[in-house]
């Protein structure tokens, strides 16, 4: 099968066979991915690191589920082909340039957050110690019944005009 044409079900066998290897206690990141699966990784814009977040969260708490987990990497991977025309960025947002949790754009706590956690998935340019879609970029989801692959759409399709985002957030519409 063709590499960019099959790449979710290369995708979902990953999930399901990385999930299984944490679910039996191999939980150490360095030693966790096989050196096959980092070819993949580069080709899709993704970070081993993002994909193991992802693992353990499912596997510790449910969330997200894998077809969560290719939606989000779908978007990625679409903005690293369009927009990055598959060159990794170089930057990096650390935990201390994230605005803090009360922050508020239109009187919408953790928004300015989960906005600059967005933008940086996109361009691949999450810390480590970051992570989209993490328990309370969930909750922030879950409470404006948006999905986190849409509010990444949302935050691409905005053209890095925060005030778009959070009209969507509160009228579910682009502005």
């Amino acid at each position: 099968m063709a590499e960019q044409f099959s790449w979710d079900i290369k995708f979902k066998e990953l999930f399901q066979k990385y999930s299984e290897k944490y679910k039996s206690g191999n939980r150490e990141i360095d030693q966790f991915f096989e050196e096959v699966d980092f070819d993949f990784f580069d080709n899709i814009g993704y970070k081993p690191r993002e994909f193991f977040d992802f693992i353990e969260d499912h596997c510790d708490v449910g969330a997200p589920s894998p077809e969560t987990a290719l939606l989000i990497a779908a978007v990625r991977r679409d903005y690293f082909l369009v927009m990055q025309k598959r060159q990794i960025s170089e930057n990096q947002i650390t935990p201390t340039d994230l605005p803090p949790r009360e922050e508020q754009l239109e009187e919408i706590s953790w928004l300015p957050r989960i906005i600059m956690k967005a933008k940086a998935k996109l361009r691949g340019e999450l810390h480590p110690d970051i992570m989209f879609c993490c328990q309370g970029d969930m909750n922030f989801l879950a409470n404006h019944d948006i999905h986190p692959a849409d509010f990444l759409r949302v935050v691409w399709a905005s053209n890095d005009d925060d005030q778009k985002v959070a009209d969507y957030v509160k009228h579910k519409q682009l502005s």
